[in-house]
């Protein structure tokens, strides 16, 4: 074990983040109420004070039956017979110098006559004597209380926040606990690539003079890309976890504050921890909040960001990675980080961490189906199978919510329809099992049999029709869903047109069967224009050649092209727009032709899905085989009232009421 590791563990973790504070509102407007409360009672002067009456005044006011209720107490440091009178008029009396009030107090010697005319009256109470400590804390103690409030209100809470004005400059990265938060190389999978680029770093930390000795220099930063989800923060977790040294992580949020200067000042105050603690890694979330171009954009660049980044330049150059400090940054935004901060240096090494294909996706399952009860019929090849595209991170909602799918059906075991179920919510969007009357679940199930009929016949065994259903998910009425055989990568034309000619089955459905065509082709119509676009414009795919006649996407904002201006011209223009209408016409005529020769198919379709909701691919294709469908259809799961609103039945008058613009939701276009 090298010395400086052994450094690091004798010596105490620090900048560990204090407890804030944070008051309710409750409490601060309870203050605020005994503050003015207290003032009130202390403050002489305030409406309707007490008048000052003689003794005698007091005594012949009893008599008379004017004292509504009064009080005698004894004073003794004043003298033996001597005390104080107080009480309320029952009526306001004018006094002599023109106030008319109802309260009174006095103060004098009491002769004993006195006192027996009080006690008949039978309106005044004794009261225990005052003392001079009584008086004291009478007086004193309402200040006491007003300042203690103030200093736990403001004081003290300033203090805990870190937000003190000797504080405010300091940084703000968490120091991750070695025991309770470790993650290593095992939790994480999916990005064998990413974590054999990282593993140097790992052995570096673990024994820095291996490299030091043939003169070797560790990257001092490596910068993380990647989509969001894909795993950039826990990746940086797991190499410290790997090397077992602290890991500091901050966002690049928590650098730039409205106070220029702030900003630079925690940039130094982070990097001066990390050398008190090294070797240790410095994580960065979001660089990009903090790293964007310089003098980029029309409204010209923030001063306070600026400095921010020309300090965390200055600062990544003034150390080595002698010292022992890594900095780890990650961003799903590369295009917009100052070229500077990327230059050989300062982040040496880029790390693309990139979506998982399908072995990363079946790894990334495991990994997360350890801490569920997972029954014995779930093949995760399956299920990674079936979510091409999605990340990490939604691999595991995803079996979170067939967790909880289960538990809501009241299983021990999550098992293969939890989990189908719980990918066609994250995907597709939740059932919403809303009341059509049979006009609608006809012109929606001939929609979705357009879109599975066709798709089935044009299909070459690369994206087959994995499921039909009419159950309204998300925005749409009804889906027909693909599960593709591998991960796509490239697409072919012959693919391409195969897809545009799915997308306008469901459209030529309606049209043939009932004579009129509805609005629930909207998002086929733009799928299908976006797709036949790229053919001709960026992929090649048209008589026009391979010239790329796209839009030019740069975002103003970032400073690189403020104007737009055509490539090509208007004739050209004319030309692509030929080009994509021939080839929607092509692939529409196409589908039409389809679906009047297996007219008869598309009947058998329909009539299925209008009797079992949703059927499987494979029922489709039995259909187009053996005119029927042979295999058994599994019923569908209807939820019962209580597991979406307790309480709250579903009925025609509270279904929720479509959309307009609700289309059926094909899976998603390649394009």
């Amino acid at each position: 074990m090298s010395e400086n590791e052994n450094k690091s563990k004798r010596r105490p973790l620090k900048n560990l983040p204090p407890d804030r504070f944070q008051p309710k509102v409750w409490l601060i407007w309870f203050s605020i109420i005994g503050i003015l409360f207290l003032l009130w009672k202390v403050n002489p002067g305030r409406i309707n004070s007490p008048a000052t009456l003689k003794i005698q005044e007091v005594v012949e006011y009893a008599v008379a039956d004017k004292i509504a209720e009064g009080a005698i107490r004894a004073d003794p440091s004043n003298g033996r017979d001597w005390y104080n009178l107080t009480g309320e008029m029952k009526e306001a009396v004018l006094l002599s110098d023109g106030v008319k009030t109802k309260s009174f107090h006095s103060a004098g010697i009491l002769t004993p006559n006195n006192v027996e005319i009080l006690q008949k009256t039978k309106v005044f109470t004794e009261q225990a004597a005052t003392n001079l400590v009584t008086q004291l804390l009478t007086s004193i103690l309402p200040f006491v209380i007003v300042i203690g409030l103030l200093y736990f209100l403001f004081v003290r809470q300033l203090r805990q926040a870190g937000r003190g004005a000797l504080n405010f400059g300091k940084s703000r990265a968490k120091l991750l606990t070695r025991d309770r938060d470790k993650v290593t190389f095992a939790d994480v999978a999916g990005c064998d690539e990413a974590k054999e680029e990282v593993s140097e770093v790992v052995e570096f930390l673990k024994d820095p003079k291996r490299f030091q000795k043939i003169g070797g220099r560790i990257p001092k930063g490596v910068l993380m890309v990647g989509a969001p989800g894909t795993g950039k923060t826990l990746l940086a977790k797991a190499i410290a976890g790997e090397a077992e040294v602290p890991f500091f992580s901050i966002s690049g949020s928590d650098f730039v504050e409205m106070f220029v200067g702030v900003g630079a000042s925690r940039v130094r105050d982070m990097f001066e921890q990390g050398r008190k603690n090294a070797p240790c890694i410095v994580f960065i979330d979001e660089i990009d909040a903090v790293g964007r171009q310089r003098g980029a954009g029309l409204g010209g660049g923030n001063d306070e960001r600026e400095q921010t980044l020309n300090s965390l330049l200055a600062e990544m150059d003034g150390f080595d990675t002698t010292e022992g400090v890594i900095i780890i940054a990650a961003t799903n935004r590369p295009d917009v980080l100052d070229s500077a901060l990327m230059r050989p240096g300062r982040f040496d090494r880029q790390i693309f961490i990139d979506l998982p294909d399908l072995v990363g996706r079946e790894q990334i399952l495991r990994v997360h189906a350890r801490k569920l009860a997972i029954a014995e019929d779930v093949d995760l090849s399956i299920v990674a199978r079936g979510t091409p595209g999605l990340s990490g991170a939604e691999l595991a909602n995803l079996l979170n919510e067939s967790a909880l799918l289960a538990a809501r059906r009241n299983k021990k075991r999550v098992d293969m329809r939890d989990i189908e179920d719980a990918r066609e919510k994250v995907q597709f969007g939740r059932e919403r099992r809303r009341i059509m009357d049979d006009e609608d679940k006809k012109i929606v199930a001939y929609h979705e049999a357009g879109h599975a009929l066709v798709g089935a016949v044009v299909d070459d065994g690369e994206l087959p029709v994995h499921k039909v259903t009419i159950i309204p998910r998300g925005r749409s009425l009804g889906s027909t869903m693909y599960m593709p055989k591998k991960d796509i990568y490239n697409y072919a034309k012959r693919r391409m047109l195969a897809r545009l000619a799915t997308l306008y089955g469901g459209r030529i459905a309606e049209e043939i069967v009932l004579g009129d065509i509805t609005s629930g082709a909207s998002s086929d119509i733009l799928l299908a224009t976006k797709l036949a676009r790229n053919m001709v414009c960026d992929w090649g795919m048209s008589p026009l050649g391979p010239v790329a006649y796209g839009e030019n996407h740069d975002t103003v904002f970032l400073g690189r092209e403020i104007t737009r201006s055509e490539n090509f011209s208007e004739e050209t223009a004319r030309l692509i727009d030929v080009e994509i209408h021939k080839l929607i016409d092509e692939q529409y005529n196409r589908a039409k032709s389809i679906i009047i020769e297996k007219r008869a198919a598309l009947d058998k379709i329909a009539a299925a899905l209008l009797q079992y909701e949703t059927i499987e691919g494979r029922h489709v294709n039995e259909i187009l085989e053996y005119g029927e469908i042979r295999s058994p259809v599994l019923p569908p799961i209807i939820p019962k009232p209580e597991d979406t609103l307790p309480g709250k039945k579903i009925t025609e008058k509270t279904a929720p009421k479509s959309l307009p613009g609700d289309a059926p939701a094909p899976a998603p276009s390649p394009a």
